[in-house]
């Protein structure tokens, strides 16, 4: 994979994308990552926000074209980059988030238990590896942190990553919401490298900050928006159903074979034997499913199918101080006689949890600033600091989903 090539992607956010390597070229080129089309990057906040129905792709192509941009700045800053590394880290990037299922978030750790999308990732670039003759092995270095030069890894997983710095952009892009506007090229082009780790010059400290309150506002206003919310926690309860009907024998087909493989034989923990069944799954499995499950005779799936489908949802209320216990009680009686169900049938009419954000968090990798005179500070520690301890602390919203 000597020949260079040029393919040219047009990208609503960034403009044009290049792809120069032929490495690079045969990664995007792999069924395993054209499976990221299928996947939508933010499940299903297009029921509030209709134009939010980018996918995972689209936000792939983002971060790999931000991380190119980095990669370029640091070498003009004198940061050795060889060729290899910056090919790796751009494949790196590119594959961080292939191993997300259908729906992303929402649906991970309940079809497949035991598994978070992080380890498939990997997985996928082990198996890629081997097809493309060991040609990924330092990607996957630098994806897991293993690789001998901190800062590659650090632009791909931290806290100012090309990550988030493309989905908030993306996200805000599509879903309309201002507040989740950055400067991202101004933060890349002042990143550098201190003694091998990523650092911020101190000319981008109100860029980073406002990075940090942007996405801070995003999370409340779009991702952990109630009905985004209700949603995709009716998702959950879905699977769940199918699940629970599976395991006590209740035939149920979902129209999708590599749907039915992961319910019907209610895998966890064991995705290596089963990774071209995984990656054969995407958002049109499980949605033609809820279609198919609208009609089936379990009145619990199929209202819940039907709620989703035609956005009837269930009623989120989200709230700092804890749910009246006789208030709930209140409600699931109501909800068992009006769907004439029992009391542990509600449970998939009626539930609560817990929506956590955290504007800046300390136990991460810090975001460090370095001043003209060599000294590194942590931005919650810098003059005047916007990010101070009270941002650093997470702030916990409770949230009840309810039939009504």
């Amino acid at each position: 994979m000597s020949d260079r090539i040029r393919k040219i992607i047009n990208d609503p956010v960034h403009g044009f994308i290049t792809i120069e390597d032929p490495l690079v070229f045969a990664v995007i080129s792999h069924p395993w990552y054209q499976r990221l089309r299928r996947i939508q990057q933010m499940a299903f906040a297009h029921l509030v926000y209709p134009g939010a129905v980018h996918t995972r792709l689209h936000h792939s192509l983002g971060s790999y074209h931000l991380m190119c941009q980095a990669l370029t700045v640091l070498q003009r800053k004198g940061v050795e980059i060889t060729p290899h590394e910056e090919v790796s880290a751009k494949i790196a990037i590119l594959l961080h988030d292939a191993g997300h299922g259908p729906f992303s978030h929402a649906l991970e750790n309940v079809l497949i238990k035991e598994v978070h999308h992080e380890a498939i990732s990997k997985l996928i670039m082990e198996v890629l590896n081997d097809q493309m003759n060991g040609q990924l092995r330092t990607a996957i270095e630098i994806f897991t942190g293993n690789y001998s030069k901190p800062f590659l890894h650090q632009l791909i997983s931290g806290q100012l990553d090309v990550d988030r710095l493309d989905y908030l952009s993306r996200d805000s892009f599509f879903t309309g919401v201002s507040e989740g506007v950055i400067g991202y090229d101004r933060i890349i082009q002042m990143l550098t490298v201190h003694q091998g780790e990523l650092v911020v010059e101190e000319k981008a400290i109100y860029s980073t900050e406002k990075f940090l309150v942007s996405r801070r506002l995003m999370y409340w206003q779009v991702y952990l928006h109630k009905t985004v919310v209700s949603a995709e926690k009716m998702l959950v309860r879905i699977i769940e159903r199918a699940q629970d009907l599976v395991a006590s024998g209740e035939k149920l087909s979902s129209s999708s074979i590599v749907l039915d493989f992961f319910l019907l034989t209610n895998r966890s923990g064991s995705i290596e034997q089963h990774l071209d069944n995984f990656c054969q799954l995407d958002d049109y499995d499980v949605l033609s499913a809820i279609k198919n499950w609208m009609y089936h005779p379990d009145k619990i799936l199929s209202t819940l199918c039907r709620g989703l489908v035609e956005r009837n949802l269930l009623k989120t209320k989200l709230q700092v101080e804890p749910f009246s216990e006789q208030w709930i009680t209140e409600q699931r009686n109501r909800i068992c006689n009006e769907l004439k169900i029992s009391e542990e049938e509600s449970r998939y009419f009626i539930f609560r949890g817990e929506a956590v954000n955290t504007t800046y968090d300390p136990t991460e990798e810090k975001i460090n600033i370095l001043f003209k005179d060599g000294t590194i500070k942590d931005i919650s520690k810098v003059d005047n600091a916007l990010i101070q301890q009270s941002l650093a602390r997470p702030v916990k919203k409770e949230y009840i989903c309810f039939y009504q």
